[in-house]
């Protein structure tokens, strides 16, 4: 098994995980969090002066999917969180060791 964390723009969050889910890979988590990559962060204009924005938004999805699962996981985020600008994100693929139902 692997884990895929993918770190995408929150307006493609919708579209991610729609297109995750009609691709059959409904079990993960997502995350609100902040960095900054080779964008190096955003210049805003507030009441006439520059803002510098050092970390920027972005929305985290972790899921753990079988070894066979994971070129289409990633080409179905790859796919529907592109715009083509910088900062569209990164995917991160980690193995998996052992994973437990809290239940059972």
């Amino acid at each position: 098994m692997k884990k895929i964390e993918a770190i995408i723009r929150p307006e493609k969050q919708d579209q991610v995980l729609n297109a995750l889910s009609e691709g059959g890979f409904t079990a993960l988590t997502v995350f609100e969090v902040r960095g900054r990559g080779a964008q190096k962060g955003i210049t805003l204009q507030y009441r006439g002066d520059s803002i510098t924005v050092d970390l920027i938004p972005k929305i985290k999805i972790m899921m753990v999917v079988d070894n066979s699962d994971v070129e289409n996981a990633i080409q179905i985020i790859k796919k529907s969180a592109y715009t083509g600008k910088l900062g569209d994100g990164r995917i991160f693929v980690m193995p998996v060791e052992r994973v437990e139902k809290v239940r059972d």
